[in-house]
Parts: structure tokens; sequence; C-alpha cells
């Protein structure tokens, strides 16, 4: 593979797809380090608006005569390689370059905290960042969603610290040479990628190898504790007895998680969060692993974390209509499906409406069963048909399979709304004062709070 090319060498910077999260957070930082930003999308939103107020030269739909004078065409996954302006860049011998070979290249240099795992990356890199910055450290961030209370999921700070939610399903993270790596959990996804999980988890031990601090690992997760790592190799966190950072005294409420914190048996101080869920608690200990290691005071990490509101499509309250709370959240693996039904719980309501999403006919085959099994702990379930994500459909794959699944175990109401233009009218039909609804999945099922706006008045 060849080098990336240094970031100094490029000062004029074309990103096509730059409306996607990871690419708006690469803009925003690249803008942030004095770069000449453009870019496009096949659609206009406020993350467009909000480049554009930064300062880039954003087009609405993709075209050759968007490249302009640019030394370099930057495209993600998402991105066919067919697209007409990296066709465009290619006939005018412009350089084009991956989403990866472009962190690559802003990385090097830097101090890198990369944060990986099947989930959890996001929450866990926006904590670490917040605390760094509290911590007057000053790190740049790379995010894959937005801060709910800045709007940016990227940032260019002025020390060398660069924080990065490091991507492990087309092998990215891998890329990357940490300073400290963290790894909240592992769990079978990206099979198309790597083949089997045993070559998952092999990346994720190269990754962990890679950390040149502590590496910061999930005590509680089964197959991270299968790794073997030395206690004294690593700084591992969770509630277990064996983790050298562990969680005692857990106080959940229905607006905040209070919990001390101990570091080789000695106890650091409390943490109130007010977003909610076990699965944040952990990934508020993970943040503390990092920050500790990287010279925050562990007040100020505690201070940044008491005022942490979250990211976009992580447990957010959306809006408050007909006496119902819309809470959207991008869980799509069954885990994230139990943590964030467990979140609700916390809340003060009479009943969970869980509406859920399917994403990939590839993952939907694959983990059909334990996706409706991990819909059982709501009241009433709703499930939609598959969103493709770009894959083509495959015969018998959609969500009645996950309806299928969920039924076998709970006798609660469970529906299946195959057509998602019709999908608001059902769970308007099924909704009553006092619930919670939460929209999961992530495809374009987080819009439902917009059209149940409308159906609810």
């Amino acid at each position: 593979m060849p080098s990336p090319p240094r970031l100094a060498d490029l000062q004029r910077i074309h990103i096509v797809g730059i409306g996607g999260a990871g690419m708006s957070a690469l803009a925003s930082l690249l803008m942030g380090n004095g770069k000449v930003v453009s870019g496009s999308d096949l659609k206009s939103s406020s993350v467009l608006e909000r480049l554009r107020l930064l300062g880039a030269k954003v087009s609405v739909g993709h075209s050759a005569a968007n490249v302009g004078e640019t030394d370099a065409v930057v495209y993600s996954t998402a991105i066919p390689q067919g697209n007409v302006e990296l066709q465009a860049a290619r006939e005018r011998g412009i350089l084009t370059l991956s989403r990866a070979d472009l962190l690559v290249a802003v990385a090097e240099g830097r101090r890198v905290a990369a944060i990986s795992g099947t989930h959890g990356k996001t929450t866990t890199t926006s904590m670490l960042a917040l605390s760094l910055a509290n911590a007057g450290l000053s790190p740049s961030y790379l995010i894959g969603a937005e801060l709910n209370d800045s709007g940016a999921s990227g940032h260019a700070g002025a020390s060398d610290l660069l924080v990065v939610e490091a991507d492990e399903s087309d092998g990215t993270f891998l890329r990357l040479d940490p300073e400290i790596a963290v790894v909240t959990n592992v769990e079978a996804d990206h099979l198309d990628y790597y083949g089997s999980f045993d070559g998952l988890q092999g990346a994720f031990r190269r990754f962990i190898g890679s950390s040149r601090l502590f590496p910061v690992v999930c005590a509680d997760d089964l197959v991270i504790a299968g790794f073997g790592l030395a206690r004294e190799s690593c700084y591992s966190y969770g509630f277990s007895d064996s983790a050298r950072l562990q969680v005692k005294n857990l106080v959940v409420a229905p607006h905040s998680s209070v919990f001390e914190l101990f570091l080789d048996r000695k106890r650091l101080g409390d943490l109130e969060l007010s977003v909610l869920g076990v699965h944040n608690v952990l990934n508020a200990t993970a943040a503390v692993g990092v920050a500790l290691q990287l010279g925050a005071s562990f007040g100020d990490i505690s201070e940044a974390l008491s005022r942490y509101v979250g990211v976009s499509r992580r447990f957010q309250h959306r809006r408050v209509v007909g006496g119902v709370r819309i809470v959207d959240d991008y869980a799509h693996l069954p885990s994230e499906i139990r943590a964030t039904i467990a979140a609700a719980r916390q809340l003060d309501a009479r009943r969970i409406v869980a509406v859920f999403q399917p994403h990939r006919y590839s993952r939907t085959r694959d983990l059909w069963r334990e996706l409706g099994e991990a819909l059982v702990g709501a009241d009433v379930v709703v499930v939609t048909d598959v969103y493709p994500a770009g894959e083509e459909p495959v015969p018998g794959i959609t969500g009645e399979l996950v309806v299928q699944a969920a039924r076998e175990l709970r006798s609660g109401e469970t529906y299946y709304c195959p057509r998602r233009g019709e999908l608001a009218g059902v769970v308007a039909s099924h909704l009553r004062e006092d619930d919670i609804c939460l929209s999961m999945g992530a495809g374009d099922i987080t819009t439902l709070e917009a059209e149940l706006g409308e159906v609810l008045g």
C-alpha cells in the first residue's frame, strides 16, 4: 500500500459526500488547520449549512463541475468508484484519497487516542474529547456524530493531541499509530470484511498491541477477557473485580447515574452522568482511563462528564408530542438495542414503545434471531422492513424475521410494518400518553420523530 501524502502538501481538498458524519468531521478539522475545503453531497442538510458557515464551498448533487482547482479529492466507502467527481479527478490527474488515507495523513505526527469497539465508540470519543478540553489540553477530535452541545463532529485544537473514533469496519483502525488504543467491546460484526469472527478478533488484538501507552479495554467484555491480557499491561475497566479502573456503588435515577471509581483499589472519586444507561457508565469510565494517562486530573474529567449531554442519535431526546416522549438512537446491533431499552427504563414512563428498523440484509440474515431477542424488554414492538444501506435485497430476508423471533419470546404487542411510508401512522395508533417512543436503527428511521410530529399534531 503506497504511503499517504503529507498533509502539509495538501492545501486545497475536495470531499465527495462531505455531509456524512465522518467526512464533515474531517472537513471541520481541516478548515481549522487552514486548509481550503470544498465538497458535495446528494442532499441539503444542516451539516452542509454549518460547513458553509465555516468557509467550505459545498454543492448539492454530484457533478464533474464541482471538482475545481484542488490538490486531492477524498471519498468514503459509501461513494461508488464510478462517481462522476472521482472520474473527473482521475481524468485530470488529481490525487484521489480514501477517507482512511486522509485520516492517516491527519494523524501523522500527532499523539493519537484511538477509540474502537463494536459499539460505544462515538460516545466514548466525545466524552474523552470534552474531558481533555476541560483540562486545558486543547485536543483536536474526529467523532462519528455531532455533539449535542455544539453541533460539531470535528475540531482543530491547539495541541498535538488527536482524539479519533477509529473504525474497524474496513480495517482503518489498523492503519493508525495510536499513543493509546481503546476497545470498548468486541462482537461479531463486519464479518463480510474479516471473513470470520476469529479474523475480527485478530484485528482487535493487533490494534490493542499497537498502543504505546497502556491500552484501555473493557474487563466486562467476555471476548476481550478471552484475549488474556496481563493486568499490568493495560488499563482494564468495568464492574469486574479484575478491572484496574473499577466502577462501584452505581445508583441509577430517572435523570442521572452516579457511581464511584477506583484505580488499583484506590478511590478516585464520584462521577455523575446525565446521560442514561449502564453502557454510558462504562463509556465514561473508558474516557477516564485515557484522559488520566494523557495528563488530565480526575477533577477536570468528572466536571466535564457531569456536563456531558451526548451526541446526535445516541439516546437523543427529540420532542414531546401528545404526551409521548420521542427518543432516537442509532442502536442497530442486539447489545445496543438491549442497552437503549434498559436506559429508557430509567425514565419515569408508563410504557416503552420500541420501533426498530433492521440495517442491511446481510446483518439481518446473520442476526435476525438475536435482534428479535433484544427487543423483548419493550412493552410494544414495531419493526419495519430492512434498510438496505446500498445492499441488494436477499430473498427471504425481511424485517418479518425479526418480528418472528420477538414473538417467540414475548407475549406483548409485536407488529410488522413493511411499508416505511406507513410507519408513523402505525406507530401513532399504538402510542398512549406518558409512553416513551424509541426509534432505533442506523437508517432513515431517524426521521420518524418528524413524521410522528405531523401525525400526532
